[in-house]
């Protein structure tokens, strides 16, 4: 198993080397290649990986170690992986949907300058994710944290050539900046705790160096916090998100769907028993993901561009996910990451397929009528919305949403306000997904379409649409079929029991899922009443109070601005004013002082015989009066 679990990291990284250093000289199909196979060997080593963990079951998981990275100061991680059942889920999913996505792009991308490149950071971007995932230590683990935050600005910004693509790379790796650094304190503080950053160890032995409820445990564990918030687009870290729209559709998708994002999902349940350690850090988590809910859903109502849409509805999940963490339900979390990787990457390749249809164009109210123009498309994108708002029974999305509904009810650390506000989130939620479907798939045809979608393209939207279907039959709720052997088999990659209890009511598992169901097809029906008569349009239209919501929640709130005014501003006029402060007038003196110098010493070498023959005389004239004078003295 060692030698497969390597593949699955390495593969990735040495297709990236091998595409940027040589794939520039190489046609683009053989570039394509590259790219697609080096991630789809990962795939393969990851399912036989998989399957002989399956025949195992190490109680423990499974550790390798390829080499002792270093020895300082008491500090001696190993490049090592650690590979359990939380660690199993996650590499499936990154490498299965990374797959997908990469031959979804080596069409959809194949016309565009750069093209090895961008195959050599999507190469990139799946190897540090996999580092971040099967990392043995924390530090190995910030490696990779740090490689999907420097893949992301590189792929935000891969059509360079427009500054505001560029301006979108900026905010996305400095807005992502501040939850590292809180991050990497958790980091250093942990290591003075416990003289190691191995994971197992220090969740061995955090209950007896840690008080439960204490200030070290909760300090720690909000310093984790700050860096999940930020890589996961949480509140208040999430403005980058919706402006990563500027980056080719396939860099939406895996962003979105199987990396980047997840990552703070999946480094908060990987750290649960610090977080049970720590009660009030857990239901900060629930706060933020409550509040997140509500944020992202009513700006995903208002907005017109597709992507954005998607974007929003991302920040939205991936809230539904920290929710979830925040009650203690981590199986019920990383379930909704499970099937949310599917019918979100399902999501963004058909809005790409749409894109390019369109001539590029993303407002949805420029679009329409592209159900018999895009069949694939439009049954794909259908599939995805469908679950994405957790239609009943026959949607992956419902299964994992509403084990998270279920877990807010019945968990001890669960409150009214936050199944109450999940389930409020299920008809927002449903209402977005299908006001885009309506908008951009029925009614008029309004613009001819101008591409369509190769074979790769559509095997990887078929795939993903099967899956977005089927995912969530493994994890069936008890008052349905009580199937649930995903739950059973992640349980094992945590210590601590799961927070959802069974002395909940069954007849209310039974009403939550009843009133989740009716309110995703009631926000189906209203996204309906919506796109056909343009009763909320006309409202917004007359009156000053609906314009001034609209617009507030299309800015998102007026994050953007309020961060401008309190950070961006402020910094800009400090530098200002500090542009010419005593630190830079020394060196600047210095600078000075050598060019005076060189000056002087440039004067006097005029290439003139004489001058020199005069300069040697005076000279020995000099040094002959020094002399003499020494000897009568």
């Amino acid at each position: 198993m060692s030698v497969v679990l390597w593949i699955v990291v390495i593969a990735p990284f040495v297709g990236a080397l091998v595409l940027l250093v040589v794939g520039a000289y190489v046609p683009k199909k053989t570039a394509g290649a590259i790219g697609c196979a080096s991630v789809g060997i990962s795939w393969l080593a990851a399912m036989i990986a998989a399957f002989d963990f399956l025949q195992k079951m190490p109680p423990d998981g499974f550790k390798t170690t390829l080499y002792a990275w270093m020895n300082v100061g008491g500090l001696n991680p190993s490049i090592a992986l650690h590979f359990d059942a939380l660690s199993l889920v996650m590499m499936l999913v990154i490498t299965f949907v990374g797959f997908a996505i990469h031959l979804y792009a080596s069409q959809s991308m194949y016309d565009e300058d750069g093209y090895s490149r961008f195959f050599g950071y999507m190469n990139l971007f799946v190897g540090s994710m996999l580092t971040l995932v099967l990392a043995d230590n924390l530090l190995l683990l910030y490696l990779g944290w740090e490689g999907v935050g420097l893949c992301s600005y590189l792929l935000i910004g891969f059509w360079y050539k427009d500054a505001a693509n560029g301006k979108a790379a900026q905010k996305a790796f400095i807005v992502t900046r501040v939850g590292d650094t809180a991050l990497a304190i958790a980091l250093f503080w942990l290591f003075a705790l416990f003289g190691t950053l191995d994971i197992q160890t220090i969740l061995a032995s955090a209950p007896t160096r840690l008080v439960a409820g204490g200030a070290a445990a909760t300090w720690i564990a909000c310093l984790v916090i700050g860096g999940a918030v930020g890589k996961s687009a949480q509140v208040p870290l999430q403005t980058w998100l919706p402006d990563a729209m500027a980056g080719p559709t396939p860099v939406s998708a895996l962003i979105h769907a199987a990396t980047m994002v997840t990552a703070g999902v999946y480094l908060i349940a990987r750290l649960d028993t610090l977080f049970t350690l720590a009660p009030a850090a857990m239901f900060a988590v629930a706060i933020i993901g409550t509040v997140t809910l509500f944020y992202s859903g009513f700006s995903a109502l208002v907005q017109r561009d597709i992507k954005r849409v998607l974007a929003y509805s991302t920040i939205s999940q991936i809230g539904y996910m920290f929710l979830a963490l925040g009650v203690g339900a981590w199986t019920a979390a990383i379930f909704h990451f499970f099937t949310h990787a599917f019918f979100k990457a399902l999501l963004f390749l058909s809005a790409g397929v749409v894109i390019d249809a369109q001539h590029h164009e993303h407002d949805i109210f420029k679009m329409g009528g592209l159900k018999r123009a895009l069949p694939v498309a439009y049954w794909t994108f259908l599939t995805g919305a469908a679950s994405l708002s957790a239609l009943p029974l026959v949607t992956a999305g419902f299964y994992s949403k509403d084990a998270i509904i279920w877990a807010a009810y019945s968990s001890p650390l669960g409150t009214p306000w936050f199944w109450g506000a999940a389930l409020v989130s299920t008809f927002i939620t449903a209402a977005y997904s299908f006001r885009v479907l309506y908008l951009v798939f029925h009614g008029e045809q309004k613009t001819e379409v101008s591409k369509h979608p190769g074979v790769l393209m559509n095997l990887a939207l078929v795939v993903l649409a099967f899956f977005s279907i089927t995912a969530g039959f493994i994890g069936m709720p008890e008052s349905l079929f009580r199937f649930d052997p995903f739950g059973n088999f992640l349980q094992t990659a945590f210590d601590t029991i799961p927070a959802a209890q069974t002395h909940a009511s069954h007849a209310a598992e039974v009403g939550l899922l009843t009133a989740s169901s009716a309110l995703g097809i009631l926000g189906v029906f209203t996204a309906f009443s919506y796109s056909r008569r343009g009763r909320y349009a006309w409202i917004v239209d007359r009156s000053q109070f609906a314009k001034a919501v609209h617009c507030f929640f299309f800015s998102g709130w007026g994050f953007d601005w309020l961060y401008d005014l309190l950070f961006v501003r402020p910094y800009k006029a400090l530098a200002y004013w500090n542009r010419a402060d005593f630190i830079d007038n020394f060196f600047t003196g210095l600078a000075g002082l050598a060019k005076l110098g060189n000056s002087v010493f440039s004067a006097m070498q005029t290439g003139r015989i004489r001058n020199y023959a005069a300069s040697m005389v005076l000279g020995a004239a000099i040094l002959t009066t020094i002399v003499i004078l020494r000897i009568k003295l």
